[in-house]
């Protein structure tokens, strides 16, 4: 019985892979935790007001085989990110490590 639930756990039919996203926002919280990470982007519009958007990343351990630890990112940091937005239509999605750089273009990387 629990094998579906694990299942629709890890689908990723929420986000709509097919209509990328690109944002740039400033860092509110980067959330290292298992066992998906999370960064809580707030994301500047059109309009001037602000949109704050939760962005669903890979486990932990992922990322730090990429280099990244709990401190690689923080409150603050602005970025340039493509994102597979929910199909909803909330702001929020799915974000990984390839496509994700400082506002400025310089790519995230901790050296190892």
């Amino acid at each position: 019985m629990t094998g579906g639930a694990a299942l629709a756990h890890h689908s990723f039919a929420m986000f709509d892979q097919e209509n990328p996203l690109e944002l740039e926002g400033v860092v509110q919280e980067f959330k290292f935790t298992s066992p998906h990470t999370f960064i809580i982007l707030v994301v500047k519009q059109q309009d001037g007001t602000t949109q704050t958007w939760s962005l669903e990343g890979g486990a932990p351990s992922a990322l730090v085989r990429d280099g990244w630890s709990s401190k690689t990112l923080k409150s603050g940091d602005e970025l340039k990110m493509t994102v597979e937005p929910l199909r909803s239509g909330a702001p929020g999605g799915a974000w990984n490590v390839g496509r994700t750089k400082f506002k400025d273009g310089r790519p995230i990387v901790v050296s190892h």
